[in-house]
């Protein structure tokens, strides 16, 4: 019997076969289990066919561009040269001629977000905030600058930042905030309510100029050789090492300005996941003479909106942008003190928060209960005029550049700067202000001063037309609330007083809103420069009226286009028209044109459900109809 059984087993060997033992038959069968699994899967994920996401801008004109280019160039080397040349021609366009790709990029975009079914976020299991912010490392640098370097910091309008005081950022705070960041809608959702966030937020707390032009981090790449080579600039970015070896320098010209705003960018104001400064920063820094005129709050916020988005979905475990401010934002907005306790009223609030207010605060809300209790505070912090002053001493701003005590994000001066001035003048010669028009009229003190004009008005045969001073009171259009105040004074109140009344928007994207059937108004507040608008509903005998009306002084030449769009299952109506301005809020329908909805696109309880777009000029809403 042994003999067989050693015969049977050499036979086996000599045909090269193992017998498997029952470990591994177990094995292998589980190898096949998970092969059908992995299989079942990938089959799943195939059929699955999500929507594509729309292209940008950039797509759209390159397949115009290539395929033009293509045939004109039937001797060039292929795609990959036709698409260099495409890249050349787009970074040498300017922004009025990209307008039109990028109008349909938007217009696709739009239509994707309302069909697209809404993405679910990958689960985060991060514990811990792994951030470039460093207000420690550029708070280092302050204080080795010479008076002189303060100075030029100054002259940029980043002298709020002088006042830096907090060296360390709370990460458990603001990891807990960025779980709590709405970015579609731009808004912390904290204590139980939508705080939104906007750049004059940002001008609050840290200083920075929330009006002016935006902030361009592009271009064509030989206007920059140069800098990227004094700057050791690689793919990788611009070293924070260097940087800071270039600020011991005792200069204080062009040189030590830009590298203190790239230094600034890379460690507090806009950082991203790496530790580096993206050479990009360098298009807007090729003039430092305009530097002081960008408007740095709307760049640092949608820049943050950008990074914490990117978070969200799981591309990166870094966070960028600047978690200081978010962080200081919530020490200002939410207060741990009791009903009557008020936060500080020192504007920005920057330099109100050192390391031991920050160690007292945060000791206040352990003893609370933990982040999330505390009372929501609305309250103004400052006046325009407090503010400006406050301004002109971090940033050394001289009276010539701050008029009237207005504050520099003023609509009215962000409007007069765009029409160099002439809009503001009327029939009879009225200006207001430190400026002076006509020689022969007579002057007298505007009555308006107490909204802040600290001008005169010049009058023909002694009329003194003060409704037509850009400071001319309006009041609130809300009900129950008697405040009356300039524009610049009440979208300040509204945005502090009433912030969860009205809607915020953005210009030049639709805005879904819904009037109930007792509605007659609702408020919108436009985020990039405060404005409000009034959108009116009324009745006919066909339908409901529909106006939009802006709140301001009613000489005033600016008026917005504006469309709204009602739908009833497949079909729609898209209405247009312009603006007025009126000092607030006007008992029935104002004395202008109105639009009219029939009753058959009501809603299924009476409600008016609308799409409604208001657009930042009138040529530009002209070219997006």
């Amino acid at each position: 019997m042994l003999c067989i059984t050693d015969s049977e087993s050499m036979k086996k060997k000599q045909e090269g076969k193992k017998v498997p033992s029952e470990g591994n038959l177990s094995t292998e069968k589980r190898k096949a289990e998970d092969d059908i699994e992995s299989a079942e899967k990938r089959k799943r994920k195939k059929n699955k066919c999500p929507t594509p996401r729309p292209a940008c801008s950039w797509v759209h004109f390159s397949r115009e561009f290539i395929k033009e280019y293509s045939a004109s160039h039937p001797e060039s080397c292929g795609l990959k040269a036709a698409t260099k040349a495409a890249s050349d021609a787009w970074k040498s366009m300017r922004v009025e001629e990209k307008a039109k790709y990028t109008k349909q990029a938007r217009e696709l975009w739009d239509s994707y977000l309302s069909t697209a079914p809404a993405r679910i976020p990958k689960p985060r299991k991060q514990t811990k905030l792994v951030t470039r912010c460093s207000p420690g490392r550029l708070f280092n640098v302050l204080q080795r600058l010479s008076p002189e370097q303060n100075a030029a910091v100054k002259s940029m309008g980043f002298g709020s930042l002088l006042g830096l005081r907090c060296r360390t950022l709370r990460r458990s705070l603001c990891l807990w905030l960025l779980e709590r960041f709405n970015t579609a809608g731009c808004s912390l959702e904290i204590c139980g309510m939508c705080i939104p966030l906007s750049p004059r937020d940002v001008e609050i707390v840290l200083g920075l100029a929330a009006s002016g032009k935006d902030v361009i981090n592009s271009g064509p790449d030989d206007l920059i050789v140069d800098l990227r080579r004094s700057y050791n600039a690689t793919n990788h970015g611009i070293s924070v090492r260097l940087l800071e070896e270039r600020l011991t320098a005792p200069e204080a010209g062009e040189d030590f300005k830009r590298s203190f705003v790239l230094y600034a960018l890379g460690t507090l104001l806009s950082p991203t996941a790496r530790l580096d400064v993206s050479p990009s920063f360098l298009h807007f820094l090729t003039n430092m003479d305009v530097v002081h005129q960008y408007n740095w709050g709307k760049f640092l916020l949608d820049r943050l909106v950008r990074e914490v988005s990117r978070f969200h979905q799981g591309k990166q475990r870094a966070v960028g942008g600047c978690l200081l401010f978010l962080q200081l934002f919530y020490y200002e907005s939410i207060s741990v003190e009791g009903s009557h306790s008020s936060n500080s009223s020192v504007v920005p609030c920057l330099s109100s928060w050192g390391e031991e207010e920050i160690s007292e605060r945060e000791k206040r809300q352990r003893e609370l209960g933990g982040y999330g209790f505390g009372e929501v505070i609305c309250k103004e912090r400052c006046t325009g005029l407090e503010f400006s002053e406050s301004r002109g001493q971090l940033d050394g701003s001289s009276e010539g550049k701050i008029s009237s005590g207005v504050n520099h994000d003023s609509v009215f001066e962000q409007q007069a700067n765009q029409a160099n001035v002439p809009s503001l003048l009327t029939s009879n010669d009225v200006l207001c202000g430190n400026m002076e028009v006509g020689t022969e009229s007579a002057s007298t003190i505007c009555q308006n001063k107490e909204y802040d004009c600290n001008g005169t008005l010049n009058c023909i045969d002694d009329v003194i037309p003060e409704e037509t001073c850009i400071f001319s009171p309006h009041a609130c259009p809300l009900l129950d609330c008697n405040f009356t105040g300039s524009s610049e004074q009440l979208s300040l109140h509204f945005s502090s007083k009433h912030w969860d009344c009205g809607r915020r928007f953005r210009y030049n994207i639709p805005l879904s809103v819904s009037l109930g059937v007792n509605e007659q108004f609702l408020v919108l507040q436009a985020e990039e420069d405060g404005v409000l608008f009034l959108l009116g509903k009324g009745i006919e005998s066909l339908g409901n009226t529909v106006i939009v009306t802006c709140i301001g002084p009613s000489s005033s030449q600016d008026r917005f286009l504006y469309d709204v769009v009602a739908s009833r299952g497949v079909s729609s109506l898209r209405l247009k028209s312009l603006t007025e301005c009126f000092p607030g809020r006007v008992e029935g329908l104002p004395p202008v044109d109105f639009l009219l909805i029939p009753f058959a696109f009501l809603g299924p309880s009476g409600q008016l459900d609308l799409e409604v777009c208001i657009w930042s000029s009138t040529e530009l809403g002209a070219d997006c109809t």
